[in-house]
C-alpha cells in the first residue's frame, strides 16, 4: 500500500495534543515483548533496552563484514542488512533490533543523485533550491526498495520474539540534507527557504512526508513491530518555527501509519525545548536526549506517551561502576513513568567498547527487574 492511498491531515493544520488513534496492535511472537509492552505503557518484567546505532558502529564484526563495501551498497544487500541487524542482538542481548539502513536510502531509491561519503555523510549532487528542483522527489513505491522487504522478512523470521524496529528520517532532517547539499552546522540555506519561501518549503516537506510514510509502510507491512522517526537536526529550530514549519509534516507521517497499530517513536537531538511540540506530533513514544532528565521530559511531553532514553553516550567511556551509576540516575528519573524504554540520548559512538554496552544491558535488566 502506498502512502498516497491513505487520508492525511492537512499540511497546514496544527495537530492536537493527543496521539493519533492507533489500531489494535498486531499479534505475533514479539507482541508480548518487554519493549513493545513498555511502548504501550503496560507493565514489564524489566525495563527494556536497545541502543540507537547499535547495528554497526562499534562492533568489530560489523567492520569486518563491511570492509570494502560502501554504506549505500550495504543497505541494498539483504544478506548484509540481516546479519548486521542481528549482530548486536546476539552480542548484547538487547530487547529490540533496529533495522540497518540509512535515512537517505528512500531518497536514493527514487533517483536522487546522492552518496554517503566516509567521514562526511550524505552529499547531494543537485541541492534543492527552487521549485524546479523538486522534480527529483517522486513518490516512493514498494517496488523501489525490494531489498528492504526481503531483509525485514528474513529478520523477523530470525528474531522470533525479539521485535524489529523500522525507521526513517523525518521530513525536516531529510529536507536539510537536500537543501544544504550535505551535513550543515547552521542550516543557513534550509532556514532561508523556510523563512523566505514558505510555500516552496511546505511543498518540499510535504513531498518528503509522503516518501517517508511510504518507506515506513514498506517496513511495517514486511513485519517491523515498531518504527522510529529520526529528526536528527530538529534541535536547530526555535519552538515557534518547529510548530509552524516542521510539526505538520512529521504529524502527517505518524498519521499515515497509525492504522497499523505498531508503536511510533519520535526522536531528535538537542530538542529539549521542543519536547512539548514533538509530543503533539502523534508518536506513542518520545525519545529524549541526555540533556533533559526523564522526569522533567515527562512533564514537558505530557501524559499519554512513553519515553525513551536517555544515558549520555559518553558515559560508556567511564569505568564500569561510573557507567552503572549514571544508568541508575536515568532509571531513577524514569521511576513511576507508565512506560520507559532505556536507550542512549543519541547513537552509540564508534569507539565505544562493545563490552561496555553488554554490561549496561545486563545492569539495566538486573536493576529494573520487577
Amino acid at each position: 500500500m502506498s502512502a498516497d492511498s491513505a487520508p492525511r491531515p492537512s499540511a497546514t493544520s496544527v495537530p492536537g495534543a493527543a496521539p493519533a488513534a492507533a489500531a489494535a496492535p498486531p499479534a505475533g511472537p514479539a507482541a508480548d515483548s518487554a519493549f513493545l509492552r513498555a511502548c504501550r505503557r503496560e507493565p514489564v518484567p524489566h525495563t527494556p533496552v536497545w541502543f540507537m546505532r547499535q547495528a554497526g558502529r562499534s562492533l568489530p564484526e560489523y567492520r569486518r563484514l563491511r570492509e570494502g563495501i560502501g554504506m549505500l551498497d550495504s543497505c541494498r544487500r539483504p544478506d548484509l542488512v540481516t546479519e548486521i541487524t542481528l549482530q548486536p542482538v546476539r552480542r548484547h542481548g538487547v530487547d529490540a533490533a533496529i533495522f540497518f539502513s540509512d535515512i537517505v536510502v528512500p531518497l536514493k531509491a527514487i533517483g536522487v543523485d546522492l552518496d554517503i561519503k566516509p567521514g562526511v555523510g550524505p552529499v547531494v549532487a543537485q541541492p534543492i533550491r527552487s521549485r524546479a528542483d523538486l522534480a527529483q522527489l517522486r513518490p516512493l513505491e514498494p517496488g523501489d526498495v525490494p531489498y528492504v522487504t526481503e531483509a525485514v522478512g528474513a529478520l523477523t523470521a530470525e528474531l522470533g520474539a525479539t521485535p524489529l524496529i523500522g525507521f526513517a528520517g523525518a521530513p525536516f532532517t531529510l529536507a536539510s540534507y537536500l537543501v544544504e547539499g550535505g551535513p550543515s552546522r547552521n542550516h543557513e540555506h534550509t532556514k532561508a527557504m523556510m523563512y523566505g519561501a514558505p510555500e516552496l518549503w511546505a511543498e518540499l516537506v510535504g513531498r518528503l512526508a509522503g516518501i517517508t510514510a511510504a518507506f515506513l509502510r514498506v517496513q511495517i507491512e514486511a513485519g517491523a513491530a515498531a518504527v522510529q522517526l529520526f529528526d536528527s537536526w530538529a534541535g536547530a529550530l526555535a519552538p515557534a518555527d518547529y510548530r509552524r514549519a516542521v510539526l505538520p509534516a512529521s504529524a502527517e507521517v505518524f498519521a499515515a501509519v497509525a492504522e497499523y497499530g505498531v508503536p511510533r517513536i519520535h526522536f531528535g537531538v538537542g530538542t529539549g525545548e521542543l519536547l512539548t511540540a514533538m509530543g503533539e506530533a502523534g508518536a506513542d513514544v518520545v525519545g529524549v536526549d541526555w540533556r533533559v532528565p526523564l522526569d522533567e521530559a515527562a512533564r514537558r511531553v505530557g501524559p499519554g506517551r512513553a519515553l525513551q532514553g536517555n544515558l549520555d553516550p559518553a558515559a560508556l567511556f567511564a569505568p564500569p561502576a561510573a557507567t552503572a551509576a549514571k544508568a541508575d540516575e536515568v532509571l531513577a528519573a524514569a521511576a513511576g513513568l507508565p512506560g520507559h524504554v532505556f536507550n542512549l540520548g543519541h547513537g552509540v559512538l564508534p569507539t565505544t567498547d562493545p563490552d561496555a554496552l553488554t554490561r549496561l544491558v545486563e545492569h539495566v535488566h538486573e536493576s529494573s527487574a520487577r
